[in-house]
């Protein structure tokens, strides 16, 4: 799972529960995803987006790790056909850390309609297929072992028996397209957060992604490192989880013996892992592979790279892209249609 069902918290309620984090070159300009409500929690009263939580994708323009630019949305309740208003406001500046801030309304529409706003934005919500895959028993043996400090131990799994978990499976996208002026040039950090209104009048962050894959690593046996790692701001993750990362990613490279000096890979690779936020060069297409890491399109295979990486010698899942039964589409909204 990149962020599935990542921590207690987020499974409370999985309209609120990011799976995956997108962003890349599209057909006009900048193409940013988020995806929740994922089909393998079973059925939900009102499967789709939470009418008092927000979903925020940030941009930081300048390097610094905190947003420059918010996109913010907000949905109202289902209506009797099971369709969602909502509303979209950009904030900028100082502004966009802040979750009062009003920001401008830059788009308004239905789920399930294409919604096109000034300079060629573009706007598409609804239900998708999951672009991702996952094979169960490397997930969990992965899991398992930067827990506790060993090596992969996949028993007699072989790749031949490697199946996608979420074949078959639907999720309820936000898709959004912003011209590339609106980014700048150069370098930008982006991450996306879902928070929750609180009966005390704030809002509470329920989950926060950046990088695919930091909770099938570091969490899925240690669950209150999920929920903290789904609090806070990317500025504060190295100060807070770096030690411990960087530790675990050690014990493992440790038992594998694939480097001279464990706890400097594991200190040097927990820099790069945090502060979590994904990295992307506007208008540059998307690769999250070995080479860089520069966006992530609907298409890479994040789990191999992001195993491997944090292991520091290779571990496959066996299957790829092409396990996903319901493939994405060419043009806009670009995700997988229900299959």
């Amino acid at each position: 799972m990149s962020h599935h069902l990542d921590s207690p918290i987020a499974r409370q309620d999985v309209r609120l529960d990011i799976t995956d984090l997108y962003v890349f070159r599209g057909e006009t300009g900048t193409v940013f995803v988020i995806n929740v409500c994922h089909s393998i929690a079973g059925d939900i009263p009102e499967p789709g987006y939470h009418p008092e939580g927000m979903y925020e994708f940030k941009v930081d323009t300048n390097g610094d790790v905190v947003e420059d630019l918010t996109y913010r949305f907000v949905f109202g309740e289902q209506d009797e056909q099971g369709s969602q208003t909502w509303v979209l406001r950009r904030i900028t500046g100082a502004a966009a850390a802040d979750p009062f801030a009003p920001g401008e309304v830059v788009a308004e529409g239905v789920t399930g309609e294409t919604v096109t706003g000034a300079g060629g934005l573009r706007v598409w919500t609804g239900k998708a297929g999951d672009p991702f895959w996952i094979e169960p028993d490397v997930l969990h043996a992965v899991g398992h072992a930067f827990q506790d400090g060993t090596t992969v131990d996949l028993g007699d799994w072989t790749e031949a028996r490697a199946a996608n978990l979420f074949a078959g499976h639907t999720v309820y996208s936000i898709v959004l397209e912003v011209p590339d002026a609106e980014l700048g040039a150069g370098r930008v950090g982006v991450w996306a957060v879902s928070t929750l209104a609180t009966d005390a009048g704030g809002w509470r962050s329920i989950n926060r992604v950046g990088l695919p894959m930091i909770h099938p690593l570091f969490t899925q046996y240690n669950e209150d490192l999920g929920d903290r790692l789904n609090a806070g701001v990317p500025a504060d993750d190295y100060t807070t989880y770096g030690d411990l990362v960087g530790k675990e990613i050690a014990g493992v490279v440790a038992a594998y013996g694939t480097a001279e000096d464990p706890q400097a890979y594991g200190e040097k690779l927990a820099h790069r892992f945090f502060p979590n936020v994904l990295p992307y060069t506007v208008g540059t297409p998307a690769s999250f592979g070995f080479a860089e890491w520069n966006g992530r399109a609907l298409t890479d295979n994040a789990p191999d790279v992001m195993f491997s990486t944090a292991a520091n010698t290779p571990i496959r899942l066996g299957i790829g892209r092409e396990s996903v039964t319901s493939k994405p589409t060419a043009g806009f909204p670009y995700v997988p249609p229900v299959a």
